[in-house]
């Protein structure tokens, strides 16, 4: 049995859920977000309470069942309050600048490295080796600080590149530490 999929979702008094079929809206203060859920799955509204069920054992259908309960909380939690994730750039002469809807990245390339914000995520530069990416679908706040955090992933030896805030790169010695 699924310890996630069988959890009812509780809908705060400001979100307001709409079911259609196999279609769900999330509507809230900070915005509207809709997904298609899989046909084997079986969604239900009742007193501001939102229960997953699924048809039977089958392992697709297990696999489904907590897949869509997590997806429609985060749905139901970002558009209550917005998802973060925060990159810091290490190493000497990286920075970020912010400019308009776009984030300018020096990362020691012989270019600056130019990235658009995707519709419905924003940037935020408080200082200029830290971006905090927000916006309330949680699955394209992850994919953009991923795509961000490509340009320059962290190197092992010296630290240097792209991390997430709250990530730990493990450093190797290299030539000299062999002996």
């Amino acid at each position: 049995m699924s310890r996630i999929g069988n959890s009812p979702i509780t809908v705060p008094s400001d979100v307001e859920v709409k079911l259609d079929g196999q279609k769900i809206a999330v509507k809230g203060p900070k915005g509207t977000l809709e997904r298609e859920i899989h046909k084997n799955i079986k969604v239900t509204l009742d007193n501001n309470t939102i229960t997953v069920t699924r048809p039977n054992d089958e392992p697709e259908n297990r696999s489904l069942h907590g897949l869509t309960r997590s997806l429609i909380n985060n749905m139901v939690t970002g558009v209550k309050e917005e998802y973060k994730k925060e990159l810091q750039i290490n190493g000497v002469g990286y920075r970020v600048q912010k400019q308009g809807n776009k984030i300018v990245l020096n990362l020691g390339y012989s270019h600056p490295v130019e990235m658009e914000a995707p519709a419905g995520i924003t940037f935020d530069v408080p200082n200029q080796n830290t971006i905090i990416v927000t916006g309330i679908d949680k699955e394209l706040v992850g994919q953009t600080a991923a795509v961000i955090r490509t340009k320059r992933p962290p190197e092992v030896y010296r630290g240097k590149g792209i991390k997430y805030a709250d990530e730990v790169i493990r450093r190797k010695e290299g030539k000299a530490g062999k002996k």
